[in-house]
């Protein structure tokens, strides 16, 4: 498989699962987190809005387009493994340069949101920029639509997020991404759409003697067994490395005092 197209790659991974388990892709937020993740064996990665951001000195939500596709193009010259690219709702560009700058950025699929400043997009207006963006890029890189409803408070959010999902997926998305979901819901999403759907992770590892998770998110497993066929971590992975760097600096600066 290491010869073929990326984009192919990513897809091939995503179908070549078996029963139960899902294809993991951690969110590498610069070149030496990527070159790490590839080493350890991991087939694919995709980056994460938040962590990359992070890397740059920005909040969440606050990298110009420009220093986020810059970053995304870094992280792929630095593995020989496919990267799929997190670009938020694409920063306000057209369907036209979002296709233009993932292809120069070497990214062979992207996350795109369906809420802008905190706010849903209407599920009709976000189906047509997704089929636009879907024609732009053609059909090799991978479309995974983000739904915001249960990160948005949508007063009925499984039914919301059904109704999405198909319409995303007629649209031209390869996968959805219900962000937020529970895994309760996640089952029946994963059941009810006929693409892979996209959990996230927000621990490791499974808790110990039954203690509670500090996050209190669901592990991988437990996403794979809701059905799940990619799993991915959002910003975690990124947050998680950094805390280490403040309680080194705390180290450091005791040290020194």
């Amino acid at each position: 498989m290491s010869g073929t197209d990326p984009a192919a790659r990513l897809r091939k991974l995503h179908r070549d699962r078996k029963p139960g388990e899902a294809l993991v892709l951690p969110g590498a937020w610069d070149a030496a987190a990527a070159r790490i993740f590839a080493e350890a064996g991991f087939a694919a990665l995709a980056t994460p809005s938040a962590g990359v951001s992070a890397s740059l000195g920005y909040a969440d939500g606050e990298c110009p387009a420009e220093e986020m596709f810059a970053a995304v193009a870094r992280i792929v010259r630095a593995v020989t493994i496919p990267v799929t690219a997190d670009i938020e709702r694409g920063y306000g560009l057209p369907p036209s340069e979002i296709a233009e700058r993932l292809r120069d950025a070497g990214a062979v699929g992207c996350n795109l949101e369906d809420s802008v400043g905190g706010e849903l997009v209407a599920a009709g207006e976000q189906a047509a920029f997704l089929a636009s963006v879907r024609e732009a890029l053609g059909p090799g890189p991978f479309v995974n639509a983000r739904i915001d409803v249960y990160l948005r408070g949508a007063e009925k959010p499984l039914e919301e997020a059904l109704a999405r999902g198909r319409a995303y997926i007629e649209a031209g998305a390869d996968g959805v991404y219900p962000i937020g979901a529970p895994l309760d819901d996640l089952a029946v999403l994963a059941r009810e759409l006929v693409v892979p759907v996209n959990g996230l992770a927000r621990e490791l590892k499974e808790p110990v003697n039954g203690s509670a998770r500090a996050s209190g998110g669901p592990s991988v497993a437990e996403l794979a067994a809701a059905g799940c066929a990619r799993v991915t971590f959002g910003g975690g992975l990124a947050a998680r490395a950094y805390e280490g760097v403040r309680e080194l600096a705390a180290e450091l600066r005791a040290g020194v005092r």
